[in-house]
């Protein structure tokens, strides 16, 4: 079988090594040694202002919305994961739709200060398969209209426009290490934010809002890692460089094989140094998607048809007609990407779309 993604493992006796070390100090959660020396690692490697680790990718996106949402209207996109938009309406905000760019699939900035109102205190914003959106105009509009800016960057580890991190843009920006991201660490994500002051809200309101053992800062919620998951990520750490070139390897052969005449792909923005975390196709019709992925399935190979559906038709999110989004997702599909995928199979792979 050809899965759609394979969780990169690195050899076990590295993640015993260091998971031995939780164990010696019998300090499994509460911010131990391990959350501490991953988060020093990821701020160096990264670049980045500040870090903080998560036990997912979602808790970062409510802990920014209940900081920075007030209950307000809330810019969003509709071509994202099902979290984007659940985060706001668990937060008791209210989502409003804008849609894509058919081209890089990012929200169209272009389109946002006409559903700006005075309920409106936030923009969130999801840089799609790591492609960053048109983040100079998001920041113009927001700071025209007092706006916050978050950012959904779940798919963007390592990945760089203009020169520094994804992660140092926005008010707040986020990230998933899950299982099946490009670096994981089992289940977890994290959170950046440049400011010192805001990023210490964010500190405390992922630890039920301690200040110290009995006092409080304020409300909070659990959002800590622990040292078991911790370890897997400092496992995975060094294998960055062999996980990034071995994903660019299959990304470029997917370029070489696939007949683009009859399919899309996403285009990146001028000034990005992308990561190569998904490989999206998007077909003429939903119809040519679906005898594909029949034709694919057939034959044991699994995309994934990602993001479906257009988050503005999920009942709960009340959202307008999206005409863009809506037809990107019934036509794109991401195509298998994983450390260890065969040049075969990606012939296969290929061989069959192009039929």
């Amino acid at each position: 079988m050809i899965p759609v993604t394979k969780s990169f493992l690195p050899p076990i006796e590295e993640y015993s090594d260091i998971v031995g070390r939780a164990f010696k100090a019998e300090w499994l959660t509460n911010r131990g040694q391990l959350v501490l020396e991953l988060e020093s690692k990821l701020k160096s490697h990264l670049n980045v202002s500040n870090i903080l680790v998560t036990n997912n990718g979602t808790i970062p996106l409510q802990i920014a919305l209940k900081l920075l949402g007030n209950r307000g209207e809330i810019i969003t996109t509709p071509f994202s994961y099902v979290a984007t938009t659940a985060a706001i309406v668990w937060e008791n905000c209210t989502p409003v739709f804008v849609d894509i760019n058919p081209n890089n699939l990012t929200i169209d900035a272009s389109k946002i200060e006409a559903e700006i109102t005075s309920k409106t205190t936030c923009i969130l914003a999801t840089h799609v398969f790591g492609n960053p959106c048109d983040i100079d105009e998001i920041q113009r509009i927001a700071a025209k209209h007092n706006l916050k800016v978050i950012y959904d960057a779940a798919h963007c580890f390592g990945v760089q426009y203009k020169g520094k991190s994804i992660f140092e843009y926005g008010d707040i920006s986020t990230c998933s290490f899950h299982a099946t991201k490009l670096f994981h660490t089992g289940e977890g994500g994290a959170v950046f934010c440049k400011d010192s002051e805001l990023f210490h809200k964010i500190y405390y309101s992922h630890n039920f809002g301690h200040n110290g053992p009995l006092e409080f800062h304020g409300l909070g919620i659990n959002g800590k890692i622990s040292e078991l998951h911790a370890a897997m990520g400092l496992a995975v750490f060094p294998h960055l460089n062999e996980i990034i070139s071995q994903r660019k390897n299959i990304t470029e052969l997917y370029d070489e094989l696939l007949d683009f005449s009859k399919i899309k792909k996403i285009e990146l923005r001028e000034g990005t140094n992308w990561n190569h975390s998904y490989y999206p196709i998007v077909f003429k019709s939903s119809e040519e998607l679906l005898i594909i992925l029949e034709k694919l399935n057939n034959q044991n190979i699994f995309p994934r048809r990602y993001f479906y559906p257009s988050l503005n038709t999920i009942a709960y999110a009340k959202g307008n007609s999206m005409p863009i989004s809506e037809s990107i997702a019934s036509r794109i599909i991401c195509l298998p990407l994983y450390v260890g995928l065969k040049k075969d199979q990606i012939e296969l792979i290929s061989k069959i779309i192009n039929s």
